[in-house]
């Protein structure tokens, strides 16, 4: 380590954990984390000075608490990580009026409102033969006087998530299915009545469980090459209003086919740091489609890691030591969950898994990004444990075992 750096992280959830837990293992680094709230996994922990700002994810008061940590650490340089949509948005579009030290890894703001956008995404998706759901673009003006070109169910979510939860209302989900028109209906009413004006995602539902999803997270170079891709086959998701769709459960495993059509789709658009799919494989046509882009590492990074490709130090070998870097799959076989054993085995129903997960339980080739030996004071220990647990109660209300 000849060359000085620091990571500065955003954000307060599994993704900053993650992406911490990283820096540390491969440079032994403390990493500075600002959140919102003083609550969370990232709280009482020896690898982090995390510090919660209520307002940080507002635009003066990230810029100032750049500055300043830019300003005290003035000898090093400063690699800054955004883990939330919010933060990679304002990193984006300050990329170019960072501090002369900070090193901000990202896209231009423009792209990134574009790819974030899901009907402009699609729109990429379409010239380079990347398929994805049939899907239908619902404006707030077309109101109920629409037809859909498909049966239900249906799937709705915004086009703009930064835009939508900046509009709160009581029933709010990340992602909604409806069984018919009627129900569509009455969830445009709640998302356009809650201040929201930008397009509506409908979608067909693709039939399968959890277990037809995959995770795609790919380093591209600041030359805009893509350096490292990995794939997950994800067993089990979170199933509560807010959680939906978040990873429970993952697997590493490779499909050169798939991978290839991303590889080609990044490149082509000349996309620079981490990016992240969701994916789900149709079996009625043996297609896999594309839901939307993350414009950074995903929640679930630290299956990447645990894969063996360290998401930190892609960082810094790219821009702290400007090495030569020559594409790498990750693709060593390791199972990454954040729900305890016993949820994984009795929510994930086909038994080929099954016996993939306890196969590699026994091979000890498995990883909790939250259970860290060199983070293991007291109070984190039972702050963590208390988070694992809560999964009983949250798939038991949301995802009972005897659903279809």
């Amino acid at each position: 380590m000849d060359k000085k750096f620091r990571p500065l992280l955003f954000a307060g959830d599994i993704n900053v954990c993650s992406v911490a837990r990283a820096f540390h293992e491969e440079y032994g680094l403390i990493s500075t984390v600002y959140g919102k709230y003083p609550t969370g996994p990232c709280m009482n922990s020896k690898i982090m000075d995390y510090h919660a700002v209520e307002t940080a994810d507002h635009q003066e008061v990230f810029m100032k608490l750049v500055r300043e940590f830019a300003a005290a650490h003035a000898d090093e340089t400063i690699i800054l990580v955004g883990c939330g949509d919010n933060y990679v948005e304002l990193a984006s579009a300050n990329k170019d009026n960072m501090p002369e030290n900070v090193i901000a890894p990202y896209i231009d703001v423009d792209l990134m409102h574009d790819l974030i956008h899901k009907e402009k995404f699609y729109a990429m998706c379409e010239k380079v033969g990347v398929d994805y759901p049939d899907t239908f673009v619902h404006k707030k003006e077309m109101g109920k006087d629409f037809e859909l070109p498909f049966e239900p169910p249906y799937i709705i979510k915004p086009s703009n998530g930064i835009e939508y939860w900046r509009h709160p209302y009581p029933t709010q989900e990340k992602v909604y299915k409806a069984k018919d028109m009627a129900r569509l209906l009455e969830i445009l009413d709640d998302i356009y009545g809650s201040g929201y004006d930008d397009s509506v995602i409908i979608q067909n539902f693709i039939p399968g469980d959890d277990t037809y999803m995959r995770v795609l997270t790919n380093y591209s170079d600041k030359h805009g090459k893509v350096q490292m891709m990995c794939l997950g086959h994800v067993l089990l998701e979170e199933h509560t209003p807010h959680g939906v769709g978040n990873h429970a459960v993952i697997i590493t495993e490779r499909n050169e086919e798939l991978e290839e059509k991303f590889k080609r789709l990044l490149e082509e658009m000349g996309y620079i740091g981490f990016s992240n799919f969701d994916i789900k494989y149709d079996r009625r046509d043996d297609k896999y489609k594309v839901f939307e882009i993350n414009t950074r590492q995903g929640r679930s990074n630290y299956y990447v890691t645990g894969s063996g490709a360290n998401v930190a130090r892609y960082l810094v070998d790219d821009y702290i030591y400007d090495k030569p870097m020559t594409f790498t799959p990750a693709d060593k076989e390791n199972l990454w969950l954040v729900v305890p054993k016993k949820v994984a085995f009795e929510y994930i129903k086909p038994q080929e898994y099954r016996d993939r997960m306890k196969k590699l339980f026994d091979e000890g080739k498995y990883v909790n990004p939250l259970i860290y030996a060199p983070d293991n004071g007291l109070i984190r220990r039972l702050r963590i444990w208390k988070n694992i647990h809560r999964h009983y109660k949250a798939f038991a209300t949301y995802m009972p075992k005897d659903a279809d």
